[in-house]
């Protein structure tokens, strides 16, 4: 298979062939006289460019399709075996692998990998080198990925490829070493952006191209779509909801500030409330775990939500409510179509979801807040790997 016309950026022909797969992307399958006529481009040119990217293996004839009169025109899309693309989801004590194929299926999701990833090259390495022995271990040799995505919690810089949360040095961008190690184009992102974007491209046509997309989880953050475009900001840190200095709680939160909606708002916030209220003595299923070793983990908590503990759902019914509150001011400000909460406390369900919405409606503006559906994902933890897929794969065609 040719695929030198993926990183060829000065020969035309390359480009139209980019081109052409970006629209099978966006509209699935096509003719020849959409793509001359979208692309603006002769009829012999793209006829010869499609039959090109058939032979090496990245289109597909899907046959002919019915119409009013005339001859019957050939539509073409996506070959799904055109190549892989991997993404990887670096989490605090594990990360996660998704695999799909060039069309955007997800063929393989591996969830909770353990591995403390540390801020040195040697830690790197080695997790790259999990990340090929689980892809091959899954069936799909190395040489046929195409590209890969990686995502990593607090700030993270795609363009320049550094990220704040894990430093190497000073001479070599994170995305670099992924590069160096995995022998791919790697692309790294923010997870919740990641999320935001698997989330935007899984609803397809029924995507929003103004929607926020919330990662509630032991921190906090978010991503936007504006105008069908994932946001950046000046530098490349923009949804830090988290850190929105929002409460007056006197609470430090891990960015060193004092009061940030993190701190109210989270998978920790929720964790101290209930270590704080087992100590003042209320009872609860957790009562027993803190009392034998002295501490809880965030996935004890959830399980308890999950199982009706009486304790844990008033506590994740207050994450609510303070995580209600800063969503209304960004409808606000954003007026967004669409808020999706996504992350590890949506196990809460309508527990977390109603006090969300009760203060959503209690707080904004109501002729702002009509225009805007809120609900939890329904792609759950498989989100920001498969935001990492597509972002790849995004990255790679120059979408």
């Amino acid at each position: 298979m040719t695929t030198n016309f993926l990183n060829d950026t000065s020969s035309k022909n390359a480009q139209i062939k980019r081109a052409i797969l970006k629209l099978c992307i966006s509209h699935e399958e096509s003719s020849i006289s959409y793509f001359s006529k979208t692309l603006g481009i002769s009829v012999p040119t793209i006829t010869k460019l499609i039959s090109e990217l058939i032979d090496s293996g990245f289109l597909l004839d899907e046959g002919k399709i019915g119409t009013s009169g005339g001859r019957r025109p050939s539509i073409y899309g996506l070959d799904p075996n055109a190549g892989y693309f991997v993404g990887i989801d670096v989490a605090r004590h594990h990360f996660h692998i998704a695999i799909t194929d060039f069309k955007g299926n997800l063929l393989r999701y591996i969830e909770d990998i353990e591995f403390v990833l540390e801020s040195n090259a040697g830690s790197f390495r080695e997790m790259c080198r999990m990340v090929k022995d689980h892809v091959v271990s899954a069936g799909i040799p190395w040489i046929k990925v195409l590209s890969a995505g990686v995502s990593l919690s607090g700030r993270v810089n795609p363009e320049q490829g550094y990220s704040l949360t894990y430093f190497v040095s000073d001479d070599l961008p994170l995305k670099d070493l992924f590069q160096r190690e995995l022998n791919v184009p790697v692309s790294i992102e923010n997870d919740s952006r990641a999320l935001t974007y698997g989330e935007y491209m899984y609803l397809g046509k029924n995507a929003d191209k103004d929607m926020i997309a919330i990662n509630l989880s032991w921190g906090l953050g978010m991503g936007m779509i504006l105008n069908g475009q994932l946001y950046y900001g000046k530098s490349g840190f923009s949804g830090e909801i988290g850190h929105f200095p929002f409460l007056d709680n006197d609470i430090m939160c891990r960015c060193g500030k004092v009061g940030c909606l993190e701190t109210g708002a989270s998978g920790s916030a929720l964790h101290r409330m209930i270590i704080e209220k087992l100590k003042a003595g209320r009872r609860s299923s957790l009562s027993s775990t803190y009392k034998e070793t002295g501490g809880i983990e965030l996935s004890d908590i959830l399980g308890a939500v999950k199982d009706g503990d009486v304790l844990a759902i008033e506590c994740i019914g207050e994450i609510g409510e303070t995580l209600g509150r800063g969503i209304s001011g960004i409808i606000n400000i954003f007026n967004p179509g669409l808020v999706i909460i996504g992350g590890r406390l949506i196990v809460g369900r309508e527990h977390l979801l109603l006090p969300i919405r009760t203060a959503v409606n209690k707080l904004s503006m109501e002729r702002v807040a009509s225009d805007t559906k809120i609900r939890l994902s329904t792609l759950g933890r498989k989100a920001i790997v498969l935001g990492n897929c597509l972002l790849a794969r995004k990255k790679l065609l120059g979408i």
